[in-house]
C-alpha cells in the first residue's frame, strides 16, 4: 500500500518536472544569457490569477501568455527591468514578487513593526504601573498587630 502510494507520488513529480522543463524547451534563445533572463523572469514573475505561483510553474492560460510575452519581449532586446515594468504595468504591483517601496505598500512594510513596538509599549505601561497604597482603618492595624504578635510565639 505505502509502496504504491510513494510510486504514485514519484510518478507524479517526474510528470511536472518534465512539463515544466518541455515548456522551457520549446524556446529557442539567441544566447544563454537571454536564456538565463527568461528563467530569472518567469520565477519573479506573478502568476495573477494564481495567487502564489510564479508563472515558471503555472500552467494557467494567464501564466502561458505572460511567458510568451516574455520571450518575445526578449527576443525584441528588451531589457529584464522592461519586461518586468510591462508585466507591472498591465497587471499591478501583485504580479512582481518584488513588488518596489511606496505609500501603499509601506503599511505592508512598517505595519508588522509598529503591532510589535505597540504591543511592546503596552506590556511595559501595563507592568510598571503603580498599584495605590491601601489604607488600613484602626481595626485592621490592630488586628494586624495581634497577628504579628502570635506569629512570634
Amino acid at each position: 500500500m505505502i509502496r504504491s502510494l510513494l510510486v504514485t507520488i514519484a510518478a507524479v513529480l517526474v510528470l511536472i518536472s518534465s512539463a515544466s522543463a518541455e515548456n522551457e524547451n520549446s524556446y529557442k534563445f539567441d544566447n544563454e544569457q537571454q536564456r538565463a533572463t527568461y528563467q530569472q523572469l518567469t520565477k519573479e514573475l506573478r502568476c495573477p490569477k494564481c495567487q502564489n505561483q510564479n508563472i515558471a510553474d503555472s500552467n494557467a492560460p494567464l501564466a502561458e501568455d505572460m511567458r510568451d510575452r516574455s520571450y518575445q519581449m526578449l527576443k525584441e532586446g528588451r531589457s529584464r527591468e522592461e519586461i518586468i515594468q510591462f508585466m507591472v504595468a498591465r497587471y499591478g504591483d501583485f504580479v512582481h514578487y518584488q513588488p518596489p517601496f511606496t505609500t501603499v505598500t509601506s503599511i505592508l512594510w512598517w505595519g508588522p513593526l509598529l503591532i510589535v513596538v505597540i504591543g511592546i509599549g503596552v506590556a511595559v505601561g501595563l507592568t510598571r504601573k503603580k498599584k495605590a497604597a491601601v489604607e488600613l482603618t484602626p481595626q485592621e492595624r490592630e488586628r494586624l498587630q495581634q497577628l504579628r504578635k502570635s506569629g512570634d510565639e
